[in-house]
């Protein structure tokens, strides 16, 4: 019997370990400019240059805009100046900026 827990066990622990892990990293080759904003226009560029979810929040935590885009330019025209959280996903990745408006 105790052969029997034992292997239960090896098995089960053997199991855990093989699920798929998903982690959040930083995003490979993120940049974002201008840094500070002028012309109501971001670039958001990246390695993989896949379509990317765009949230980007004021100072006191609250969502402004939410937004997917395919290329790399972010149009921001709709935001009054001042200084913004950025966060933005592409596939398992994520990365998170000081955004200033201007």
């Amino acid at each position: 019997m105790k052969h029997f827990y034992l292997v239960c066990l090896l098995v089960f622990c053997s199991l855990s370990y093989g699920q798929e892990k998903r982690t959040f990293g930083d995003i490979e080759g993120f940049k974002v400019y201008p840094n500070p904003v002028t012309n109501g226009k971001v670039f958001i560029q990246t390695a993989q240059n896949a379509p990317k979810k765009i949230l980007i929040f004021d100072v006191f935590g609250t969502r402004v805009k939410e937004t997917t885009i395919l290329r790399n330019e972010l149009n921001l025209s709709d935001l009054v100046a001042g200084v913004y959280v950025l966060r933005v996903f592409e596939k398992d990745k994520v990365a998170t900026r000081k955004l200033i408006v201007k």
